[in-house]
């Protein structure tokens, strides 16, 4: 591990600017994945700005609008736990309740969380020379490699790592922003432009600025988040990334069409996807296997499948299948 040192913030400002003040610097929170790439050699960084004592950022609070409002310091056992978003967003709570282990959610922070890092074997093993991701312009060795974890959708030729959160699924099926502050202050980010597909620049995963802070998540209320859910296929039952999943949620006219739908697939993509084509077709349709099936296909639509990971073409068609024919058959007895 690289040599470093650490530096406290006591406020979001004072973070910034002593971040700012260090070339290589990083923010430390909970630590359970920058911590790790450390100890890897793929995160070298010389300054630590640690964050987790500042107050303010770990509040979970519901806003007047309606919205939940998801400090960057709330732990993710927290936020799972808590009665309100249990009640109010279900797929954000499973969400975070299927990732990691009981130990990691109650020491990861929601901030981290959002900018976890993937966990590609040829990013996160040094001794593979090729990794556009870590190495700018040396190649990706996951093309013709070992690729059964790597992503389908929004890849390009310099890159096919997978993201690994099981929250920003569940966000960005739900519109949800992200509050930052900068040097120049602060911000709000759609969810859905936080993070940047690969392109030719694979080693650029987000949309923040130079020493930019996470500060909180905003998610709107809706009827299609409080009938929600988040369905996860993996390989075994607990403290496993995602082979696919969904976060769905939906509300339905009287006559039990489709008024709003909202999916948001894992375990596929290079960044947190949303199936836009699949819930455009639901939109006034009833949902029925047929319709369920025709959803799967067009959340697929698109996908460069590779030998490791051609599996996942028909394991996520049947998960969107499954997690829309739960979710009507919930509705229609409630």
């Amino acid at each position: 591990m690289t040599p470093f040192s650490i530096r406290n913030a006591s406020s979001p400002q004072g973070a910034v600017d002593a971040l700012s003040a260090h070339d290589n610097a990083r923010y430390l929170a909970g630590g359970t994945t920058l911590i790790d790439l450390m100890k890897l050699g793929v995160e070298k960084p010389t300054t630590l700005v640690y964050v987790d004592d500042m107050p303010g950022l770990g509040a979970i609070e519901v806003v007047r609008d309606g919205s939940l409002r998801i400090g960057a310091l709330a732990r993710m056992s927290q936020v799972a736990d808590d009665p309100r978003v249990k009640a109010g967003w279900p797929m954000v709570s499973q969400a975070l309740w299927k990732a990691a282990s009981a130990q990691l959610r109650n020491m990861a922070s929601i901030g981290g969380n959002l900018l976890q890092r993937t966990r590609c074997p040829y990013f996160r093993d040094t001794a593979f020379a090729h990794c556009n991701k870590r190495v700018p312009g040396s190649g990706c060795d996951a093309m013709d490699g070992h690729n059964r974890e790597n992503a389908l959708l929004g890849t390009s030729s310099n890159c096919i790592a997978l993201h690994p959160s099981d929250l920003c699924v569940a966000l960005t099926a739900l519109d949800a922003r992200v509050e930052t502050l900068s040097r120049d202050g602060p911000r709000v980010l759609p969810f859905d432009a936080l993070h940047l597909l690969p392109g030719d620049r694979p080693h650029v995963e987000n949309a923040l600025r130079p020493g930019e802070l996470v500060t909180a998540v905003v998610v709107p209320g809706s009827a299609a988040a409080r009938r929600s859910l988040y369905l996860k296929v993996r390989d075994r039952q607990s403290y496993q990334f995602a082979l696919t999943s969904v976060a769905a949620g939906l509300d339905l006219e009287p006559d039990g069409s489709v008024r709003d739908v909202r999916l948001g697939l894992g375990g596929v993509a290079t960044k947190p996807w949303r199936a836009l084509a699949a819930e455009k077709f639901l939109v006034g349709h009833r949902i029925d296997e047929a319709t369920a099936f025709e959803a799967g296909r067009r959340a697929m639509e698109g996908a460069v499948a590779r030998k490791g990971n051609a599996f996942k073409v028909e394991l996520m068609h049947r998960t969107v299948v499954d997690a829309l024919l739960q979710l009507a058959r919930a509705e229609s007895i409630s």
